[in-house]
Order: structure tokens, then sequence, then C-alpha cells
């Protein structure tokens, strides 16, 4: 039976945080609110948790989750390189919307699904889950709705739809900010956007060059190297996580 802590509370929110901490820890799935919509998350090292996530959500492993961290330290530790523009983006933009995929590194033993060897990464700006990201260290995490249904800007929206298929649901009152994170990808020489979101390219552009719209590249051509293939780039229903119209 799905436990429920209302983390407007202080009390119930410790013991919310620690029972979602140790459910994440056991494999199975929790709902955190984010700073944009709720999120379903499950740990990303456990890969038949992952594999229960979007099965809950109805997706196969075509559409892999983001993963959540709770530091830029984590996220640092998730990649192969954080290339030229990574630390800046990282920096200026996180705690926040701004969701940046980057090459995975080989080292890691995680199954996402097809991720085309990228990995894309959020630092959410919403305290009941970096308390909780802080403890559980990366989570996959995709917004808390059946695949095709409406992201859920609560708690019981997200219990309405995933049921008992979720063990915690922590529940942090409606989202003031239901707007997606901004996707841009980091996998190629320019940084290129993938989704407008909460983030504007203006603000973007005042830390790295960003390619959006179909721009071609300013950059020399010989210099150029394009993004890899990403899945976030043509998905109808990303999460945040990440839908296109995110956690």
């Amino acid at each position: 039976m799905s436990a429920r802590y209302d983390c407007r509370d202080p009390q119930s929110r410790m013991y919310g945080v620690e029972a979602a901490v140790t459910a994440a820890r056991a494999g199975e799935l929790i709902v955190l609110p984010t700073d944009t919509v709720y999120g379903i998350g499950a740990d990303a090292f456990i890969p038949a948790a992952v594999t229960t996530m979007l099965a809950a959500k109805g997706r196969g492993r075509n559409m892999p989750p983001p993963v959540l961290v709770g530091t830029a330290r984590a996220a640092a530790a998730l990649v192969e390189d954080l290339g030229a523009f990574g630390q800046d983006l990282i920096d200026e933009f996180w705690p926040g919307a701004l969701t940046l995929v980057f090459r995975a590194s080989p080292t890691l033993l995680w199954d996402l699904g097809d991720t085309k060897g990228t990995v894309a990464l959020r630092m959410p700006l919403h305290s009941v889950a970096l308390d909780v990201l802080k403890q559980t260290g990366p989570l996959a995490v995709s917004s808390a709705n059946r695949t095709g249904q409406p992201s859920a800007t609560t708690a019981d929206e997200a219990q309405q739809q995933l049921g008992e298929a979720v063990s915690v649901y922590l529940d942090g009152g409606p989202c003031t900010d239901n707007v997606p994170s901004t996707i841009l990808d980091l996998t190629g020489t320019i940084p290129t956007l993938l989704r407008a979101g909460a983030i504007s390219v203006d603000r973007l552009r005042t830390v790295a060059s960003i390619i959006a719209d179909n721009e071609p590249p300013s950059a020399d051509p010989a210099d150029f190297k394009p993004a890899a293939p990403h899945p976030l780039a043509s998905r109808a229903d990303a999460p945040t996580e990440e839908r296109p119209s995110g956690a």
C-alpha cells in the first residue's frame, strides 16, 4: 500500500524524506515534487527499478528518463566530460529548470534504456527533491503521469494516475511553475537547443553560444561536430521533466 506524506508539515516532511530514501534504495518507486512538475523516480543504478518506472508510465526503453542529481559534483561523475560550456551553464543555471545532455561515462553500471550513450541531467530547484537526492544519489525521474496524459502538478494528480505502482508520495503542494525545463544538448561542439522551456535562449546565450530552431552553426565548419543523437530530441512525451509542452 502506498504511503503519502505532507511535506508542508516539518515533521511529516522529515518522515517522508526518510521513507522515500528507503524506498528508492530498495528499488521501489517514489513521487516527489520538483520546480517544474511532479516526478516519478527510481534509483538510476537499479535497472529493474528503472524498468518498473517506465512500465508504470506506459513507456518503453526507447524513451529513457532523465536523471536528477542533488549536487553538481554528482553530475560530473556521470559524464564523460562537461565540455567547453557545461561547467559555466551549471554554475549559472543549477539548481534550476535546465536539463543538459552529455555523453555518459562509459564506466557507469546502469541501464536507463536506449540512451545512445548519452544522459540528460538536471538539478532541480526544490528543497524536498534536493533533500531526497542528496541521500539517494542520482535518480531516474520522469514526469509523474501515464504517457499521453497531462503532467501532474499536484500529488493528487500523480496518485490518481500512478496509484499503487508508487510506494511513497511526497506532497509538496501544487507546483508553482509548471513550465518544463529547457533541454540543451552538449554532446556536439556547439550547444544545441532540443526543447525551449523555462530558461530562454537569450539567457542561455549570456553564457554560451547556442544553436536553436535549426540555425546554422556560426563556427568554422571544419571545427563543427554535430551533437550525438538523443531520444529527447524527438520524444512526444518527454519528462518534466521533460515534457515538450521535465521533474
